[in-house]
This record gives C-alpha cells, structure tokens and sequence, in this order.
C-alpha cells in the first residue's frame, strides 16, 4: 500500500430529490470531489438489500444489490420513465434524513412501471440482459424466486412460509414461480439495471483513479435465500432452525452483550467443500469493489456462539472459526486479494496472528484512544499496515463524541495530545490527527470533513430505527471543505500518485494552516 487516503460516504447518503442516494449525478459529483481534492479511496457500505431495521448488514441475499439505489435520472434518460412519472411524487419531507417507508411506497411502483416499459421493448432480448441473467443465474434466479414467494406471502420470512414453500425444492419452486413471471422478472430486471449503474459508476471512479473501498458483513441474515436454499452451510436442526446464533460477548459497555441473531456457519462442512460458497463471494466481491473490507474479522478465529432459545448474548461460549486455511484457499482460487480487517472489538493474541498471517491490514479507531492510557489507537502507536480512522459508521461523530461521549479529563488529553491550536475545530483536529499518522491509508468520514455533530450519526449499535438515515446536504461540499483536504492531503504525503501523474488535481489551495482555525461552535 502507498500512503493515501479517502473519504467514507455511503450510496444512501448522497444529496437528490428522490429521497436516498443513487447512482446518479451526484455519485459521479462526488468523484469529482474525491478527485479534486487528491484521495484515492471512496469507502462505502455493504450494497445489499436491505431488511427489517433498514441495515445494509442485515441482507436478504449476499450478492443481490439494493434497487434502492437505482437512479431514476437514468431509467428516464433512457426511456423507460417520464419525467411527469417522478414530478409529483414524495419522497420524504426532510432533506437531511431517509423515509424509508416513504421512499419503499413511491419507488416501488415507479420500478415497476420502467420494468413494463423495458419488457414491452425488444431491446429486453438483447444479449447483454441475458447475458447479466446467464452469467449470475447461480444466485440471481434463487433470489428472484425467494422475492417473488416472500411478496405473495405478505413479505413473511421464509420459515414462516406454509411448508411446501419453506422446504425448498428447485422443482417445485420454479413451477411455483413460473405462475407469477411479471413478478419474477421484476426482480431479474431491477437486478440488471443495479448492476449496470453501478459498473458505470464504478469504471468512472476507476478512469479518474478513485478506488472502491466496499464491505461485506461476516454473517448472513436468517431471513435470506442462502438460508432457504443452502440451509447446510450453516448450523441448523432439521427444520432448518439455527440452532446457535451470533453476536458479542458482554463488555464494559453492555452487561448482556449483542446478541445478533444471525445463523453461524458450519465450518466443518464448508473445509469439506474447499470454501466454495465463501470463495464465490469473495469473487462477487470484487467485482464490486476493487479493495474489500470484511466485517467483524476477529470471527475467522474465533466466534461468539450463542443458543438460539436464549434471549441475551450472557449464555455464549467462544468457538473456533476457520482460521487461515479459509484465506489460503481463497488465495489459492482467487490470486492476492486486497482486504481490510475489521479487528474491532475483543481483540486476543490469536486474532492478531491471523491478521498478520494473511497480512491484511487492520483498522486503528483515534475514539477508542484517549483512555490516559497508552493505548494501541493512539496515533504514535500506528504501524503502517494499518487503516486509520476518527470513528467508524457505528461510532458517533468527531463533534458528537467530544461534546457528549468523552469526558473532561478525556477532552483535555485530546488538546493537549493533539496540540490542537486556538480556536481549531475538534473534527479538523482529530482529522489532521490522523492524517499525520504513519498508517499507510487515512479513511475520513464525510461527516467529520463537514464538522457535523449528533444529527450526522449514521447508526447506534444494538437499536432499531433512526439508523441508516442521514443524507448530506447538496450544498455541503464548499470550497473550504475542498481546500482543507487537499491541504491535509498535500501536508501529510497523502496525495493520489496516480492524479498527481494524469494531472487531474485540480484544487487550487490558497489556504495556510492559519487560515483553517475555526470555533468548535
């Protein structure tokens, strides 16, 4: 890795008038951004669907991506809606926020109505839809088919599906199916456009030298197609119930621990299969993303196993996970990956041997640092095969944590520590903190750059509702914000090579040091 950095932004919280972030033209503005400014990483949240909670890490499927995100500008550019289909519609009232509901209700049928209008078209024969079908049919038609029972059953999960539909079989689900084909290929479709959005994002993103940071939970949600279709790669009884679930033990800050819920995996049988499935998601992966962030890496060692009846996480016991004979074989089918280790958390000696055995790089978390203790997040502690952060999406803002989270003799450290200067804002403070560490790549959370405070949270762990949901204003990013990065960025050794080399940096910065003082208020 060569020094750089980035900026994590989340598709959902791109400024539009449709209600949540898309692949449209603010996704290709925030490039422009990136770029502008010298970084080189555009980090984002797992793309998948989204289920009960709104939470990208509770998916119905681990390769279908979020029809959220479709763009609309594009779907009528190329004809298959009206401007006066999306004119009149409410998307949610607050410009700040995602009505999920709301944007659910009026999305759904405007989806609807371009897959008609693509069906009714000759151009839906065309080789690239049956190709995208053809070369994703081992998990796009199983997903097609699991949407298509769930909505005729009243969005139920599966197991509480009658029991000729929960007990799958390919024969009789696709004759099944094949009575509600306006349904299925609803799916197939959205699935098709998501994908060739995203593509066309991506190779933007690519050709000015932006990577893409993605991530991908470890888990995988009960109420999914893996679970009704491939029950035997996790632990389950004969109903296909788990029979153990997932989650964290109890901890300074919860007496009960997390208890997640989601299915654990049977290892044993997936060691027998050569890690077939987890290598054809890692293989998905990339596709997607040119570097992948994996969730919760600490679980590859060992594992939180709680029984399924209990009500908390206290009744869990450790178990061993794969270890690194899972990353060899990925190695082995896939060639060198580039992957980042979320080692957050109950952090033993065996999970940094594995870390350092498949030599991913981990993450460093500045929050987590000021404790009066010399902790492994402080920045002189970072070793340059690591990712440095202010905080992460399940962490509250730079400006949040330092006004209501840390405490005085906390906040004093951070000044001292930092020797943050008169009047310098603590988000700017705590951003150039970690820019002049030695970590190789700097991920800042756009939050912070825009010095936002508790309304820029993105999600409190462990509670459902008001997650997911923050959008950043269309006018956020100002020349000031441009300029302190580049700034940050040029000061510290951060700059994108590959820009530097194109001559595509094209900030002007006239700012000194000096001039970025501004009041914490």
């Amino acid at each position: 890795m060569e020094r750089a950095s980035g900026v994590l932004l989340h598709i959902s919280s791109l400024p539009n008038k449709y209600g949540i972030g898309s692949f449209g033209q603010s996704a290709y503005e925030f490039i422009n951004f990136l770029k502008e400014t010298g970084q080189k990483y555009w980090q984002i949240l797992p793309l998948t669907t989204i289920s009960y909670g709104d939470s990208p890490y509770q998916s119905f499927s681990a390769f279908a991506g979020n029809t959220h995100f479709i763009d609309f500008d594009v779907l009528i550019k190329e004809g298959y809606l009206e401007e006066s289909d999306v004119s009149n519609k409410n998307f949610g009232k607050q410009l700040h926020k995602v009505d999920y509901n709301k944007v659910s209700y009026e999305r759904r049928p405007l989806l609807e109505k371009a897959v008609a209008v693509f069906l009714s078209k000759e151009e839906h024969k065309t080789s690239e839809f049956e190709q995208f079908v053809l070369e994703n049919d081992y998990w796009l038609i199983t997903y097609a088919q699991y949407m298509t029972v769930k909505e005729l059953n009243d969005y139920k999960p599966w197991y509480r599906w009658p029991e000729e539909l929960r007990n799958y079989n390919k024969e009789y689900i696709t004759h099944y199916v094949n009575q509600y084909e306006r349904q299925m290929y609803y799916h197939l479709v959205t699935q098709y456009w998501f994908f060739k959005q995203w593509f066309d994002l991506k190779a933007y993103a690519n050709q000015n030298n932006i990577q893409i940071i993605g991530d991908i939970p470890i888990y995988i949600a009960r109420d999914s197609v893996e679970m009704w279709t491939q029950s035997e790669l996790f632990l389950v009884d004969e109903r296909k119930n788990p029979t153990v679930v997932s989650g964290v033990p109890p901890d300074d800050f919860s007496d009960d621990g997390q208890h997640w819920g989601n299915p654990i995996y049977d290892w044993t049988y997936m060691k027998q299969n050569d890690y077939k499935w987890w290598v054809s998601r890692m293989r998905e992966s990339y596709k997607l993303y040119d570097v992948v962030r994996i969730d919760h890496f600490r679980g590859f060692e060992s594992y939180w196993e709680i029984p399924s009846h209990s009500k908390t996480a206290a009744t869990g016991q450790w178990k061993k996970g794969p270890g690194i004979d899972l990353f060899k074989e990925i190695k082995n089918q896939l060639g060198d990956i580039r992957v980042i280790a979320e080692d957050l958390g109950f952090i033993t000696k065996e999970v940094i041997e594995l870390r350092e055995q498949t030599g991913f790089p981990g993450m460093k978390i500045l929050q987590h640092g000021f404790s009066n203790t010399d902790s492994p997040d402080l920045i002189h502690n970072y070793s340059p095969n690591t990712i440095a952060y202010v905080g992460t999406h399940d962490n509250p803002t730079a400006l949040d944590w330092y006004l209501n989270y840390a405490n005085s003799t906390q906040r004093d450290q951070v000044d001292i520590y930092l020797n943050r200067r008169l009047g310098e804002h603590i988000s700017d403070a705590l951003n150039r903190g970690i820019a002049s560490s030695a970590s190789h790549i700097v991920i800042y959370t756009m939050q912070d750059l825009l010095r936002l405070g508790k309304e820029g949270r993105m999600n409190i762990p462990s509670t459902i509702g008001n997650n997911w949901d923050w959008r950043m204003d269309p006018e956020a990013v100002t020349n000031d914000v441009k300029e302190k990065l580049y700034l940050w960025t040029e000061t510290y050794f951060r700059m994108n090579e590959a820009l530097l080399e194109s001559e595509k940096v094209k900030v002007e910065v006239k700012m000194s040091s000096s001039d970025l003082i501004k009041t914490t208020e």
